[in-house]
């Protein structure tokens, strides 16, 4: 895993944020994704983006975090971090793609959140003081798996995520 680039959003004066979570497009946004993401303070895609169009039409909604996915090439891919940071007063959220490439304790190096993709299982669980969240596949449905993504509220240190089935 290479050094996570952190991202810190602008001032806002109220303390609670609303985090759209996307993962595993592959070069697909369904309006159904975009009416999920809708309100977003930030959003964050956890990686096999598939075109850089998507990237564009996220940040047309909120502040984007992201990460390259195994399947995301070319010039437009390889400017995007395998890992990033994004932090929200005192919450550090930890995004990487693979968690197989994860080689760091989150709950030790002060991360309270990893947000991943790759598997294209929506998952969600909390261990160690660390939410896990993986919001599924929101591109072309693989296999019987569900078409999802989903949302992280930070509030203060507070964190709460929910899947959204899309389809």
């Amino acid at each position: 895993m290479t050094e996570p680039r952190a991202s810190r959003p602008g001032g806002r004066a109220a303390s609670t944020f609303s985090v759209g979570l996307i993962s595993d497009t592959h070069g697909l946004l369904r309006p159904e994704a975009l009416r999920a993401l809708a309100g977003s303070n930030f959003i964050i895609h956890a990686g096999d983006i598939g075109d850089p169009a998507i990237l564009s039409a996220l940040r047309r909604i909120a502040p984007l975090t992201a990460v390259r996915g195994n399947n995301d090439r070319g010039a437009w891919a390889a400017a995007l971090p395998e890992t990033a940071v994004l932090a929200i007063g005192a919450v550090r959220i930890l995004v990487i793609h693979d968690l197989a490439e994860l080689d760091l304790d989150p709950a030790a190096t002060g991360y309270r959140a990893v947000v991943s993709g790759h598997s294209h299982r929506p998952h969600c669980r909390e261990d160690n003081g660390v939410l896990w969240i993986n919001p599924g596949s929101a591109g072309p449905r693989r296999f019987r798996l569900p078409i999802a993504a989903g949302r992280l509220r930070v509030s203060g240190a507070t964190l709460t995520a929910r899947l959204i089935y899309l389809v």
